[in-house]
């Protein structure tokens, strides 16, 4: 029951038209963009960015349809200003998203504006925790959940739950602290918690996967999955394909 696929950035090491591609092969049906990504092999000095043309969006368009993926996020994305948001919004309505991934906090009264205008969601993401920086708080699952809490109800979380693990976080935590403003999910399997370490196939590590997409069963999660698989950078369409199963066979067995 979950919509399940990839963050393109697993394959940054190819264009946005391999990603789509890739995660297709691996079984993926959605897919999140992120901001510079290479286009295509045939173009690359064209990239897939908010300020792309309607000839690129187009463009896009087709290469979605040719693999039966759809595109549903774009992000980590930030705006300079509220002229910048809102070509980021734009461009998230021309490609029919469903959500934009941020860190943005200053901005978020622009955000929340443009959220009930172009009715979009936005996932406010997070990287790990940063030491010598306090000012970064979006690590913190219960920073996000305070941020949100007042806010639209189309502001939740983007949950990373191998960020969160390299913070020293148990990530089924970070998915019940946040219970009800999950927008989407960077889903993510690490062998460790407390060190930044590469992903690992679903099953194989100790963040729960299980555990976690049970919670979201139980919270009647509606958002995305996002495979942001971190590893295997050149070859990672089997591991990734083994993710999609690993969730695919939880599915099957509730």
């Amino acid at each position: 029951g979950f919509a399940l696929g990839c963050q393109a950035y697993t394959f940054n090491r190819f264009s946005a038209f391999e990603a789509i591609e890739k995660t297709a092969q691996a079984g993926g049906k959605i897919i999140e963009f992120y901001p510079g990504q290479k286009l295509s092999l045939a173009q690359p000095d064209l990239k897939l960015h908010h300020d792309a043309s309607a000839e690129i969006i187009a463009a896009v368009k087709a290469q979605l349809v040719k693999f039966g993926v759809r595109a549903v996020n774009y992000g980590v994305v930030a705006g300079k200003d509220e002229a910048e948001w809102r070509q980021i919004f734009e461009f998230a309505k021309k490609l029919d998203l469903y959500a934009i991934t941020t860190e943005d906090v200053p901005h978020l009264d622009i955000i929340e504006k443009l959220v009930k205008e172009f009715d979009l969601c936005v996932a406010y993401h997070e990287h790990a925790r940063q030491p010598n920086n306090p000012k970064y708080q979006v690590w913190d699952p219960k920073y996000v959940a305070s941020l949100v809490k007042d806010r639209d109800h189309r502001i939740g979380a983007c949950a990373d739950t191998g960020h969160w693990a390299t913070s020293g976080l148990k990530p089924l935590d970070g998915i019940k602290i946040l219970k009800g403003r999950i927008i989407s999910v960077h889903l993510k399997d690490r062998p460790v918690i407390g060190k930044p370490m590469p992903d690992v196939v679903y099953g194989t590590g100790v963040s729960d996967i299980k555990g976690i997409l049970r919670e979201l069963k139980r919270q009647k999660f509606q958002g995305n999955i996002s495979l942001e698989y971190e590893a295997n950078w050149d070859n990672s369409v089997p591991d990734v394909a083994q993710c999609v199963g690993f969730v695919r066979g939880w599915g099957v067995c509730q």
